[in-house]
């Protein structure tokens, strides 16, 4: 099979079989026979393109399937947008405290404040406050820098701290004034797991999903691992790296995939401890066990050194890593 590097930003997709099917191949000329049943769907979601594709010998239950699966992303996004003014995130950044929150969001929070231990606070949700100082600045007509000063880096950096998220049985707090959370760097990995295990619950074994990250399920065509390829670029999408991906998740992150300057000095990632915008890494890509783990942990490497990443992965061995140093060819692995 032909490795597709995939931008997380740019498309996602599902492709997905029968245990009965996987041995025919998937190309785009081999959907198009009629000897093969294939269900297809295009649109938007997520914020971006999709493609989803069901082979399966009932074309009513492969529909139904597209159609669950449509379903559950718009439910969670409900939950997890931050553009949709009603939705759950929404409402805790608004008013500090959300009662009766969905239980999507407080596993993923409570999963969140594991990785954020895990990573020593390079993953930490509360620096949606840096995208709002960030963003403001870069507005400004009135000013030779677009960059937010030290003075009012110093005065936001007071409102980010994961530890100040407090979740009491379905009730969630904001414990700092003026905090607000994002799961950007980890719902879209979220959710390439509830999808493929919705999947996996109505007989599918074998399936490749990517909802802003990518799983592979059970085996792809020709009995062998999925075969997925590692791009350093966002934009450019040349494939560095072919990784074979069976019953694991892969996500990339790369502050290129939003620059907020031309210079790409800053970007949509940011570092709790500091404020700073510029990763240390051109890209991250990380192999997990899960979609969610692999989401957050390759946006917290884009904060750490070689030897601190190689103490994270020491505890799992499901865990790889690679980055990829600015003006770099070649993905450099890293080792536990």
């Amino acid at each position: 099979m032909t490795s597709t590097p995939v931008s997380r930003r740019r498309f996602i997709g599902i492709v997905a079989a029968t245990s009965a099917l996987t041995c025919l191949p998937w190309a785009a000329k081999a959907m198009q026979t009629t000897a093969t049943p294939l269900s297809s769907w295009q649109g938007v979601a997520l914020g971006a393109d999709a493609q989803l594709h069901i082979h399966h010998p009932d074309p009513v239950f492969a529909q139904t399937l597209i159609d669950q699966a449509l379903s559950e992303v718009r439910r969670l996004e409900r939950i997890f947008s931050l553009y949709q003014e009603d939705s759950a995130l929404r409402r805790l950044n608004r008013d500090g405290y959300l009662k009766q929150a969905p239980g999507d969001l407080t596993r993923l929070l409570l999963e969140s404040e594991r990785l954020s231990e895990l990573t020593h606070g390079a993953f930490d949700p509360s620096v949606q406050v840096l995208w709002d100082l960030y963003s403001q600045a870069a507005q400004r007509s009135d000013s030779s820098s677009n960059l937010p000063s030290e003075a009012e880096l110093n005065q936001v950096l007071r409102q980010v701290n994961h530890k100040a998220i407090q979740i009491q049985d379905d009730t969630i707090r904001l414990k700092r004034p003026g905090m607000a959370l994002t799961l950007n760097g980890i719902a879209q990995g979220y959710i390439t797991d509830r999808i493929t295990e919705q999947l996996k619950q109505a007989g599918l074994e074998h399936a490749l999903v990517d909802m802003g990250e990518i799983r592979g399920l059970g085996m792809a065509p020709g009995d062998r691992p999925w075969r997925v390829g590692l791009a350093g670029d966002p934009v450019d999408r040349t494939s560095l790296l072919d990784l074979d991906v069976l019953n694991q998740a892969v996500s990339t992150s790369s502050g290129a995939g939003t620059a907020l300057s031309r210079d790409g000095s800053v970007t949509h990632l940011f570092n709790p401890a500091n404020g700073q915008a510029r990763p240390l890494y051109s890209s991250v890509s990380v192999v997990a066990g899960n979609a969610t783990i692999a989401d957050a942990l390759s946006t917290a490497f884009s904060w750490l050194s070689p030897q601190e990443i190689a103490q994270v992965l020491a505890s799992d061995p499901n865990l790889k890593a690679w980055v990829l140093p600015y003006g770099g060819q070649t993905l450099v692995q890293i080792h536990a």
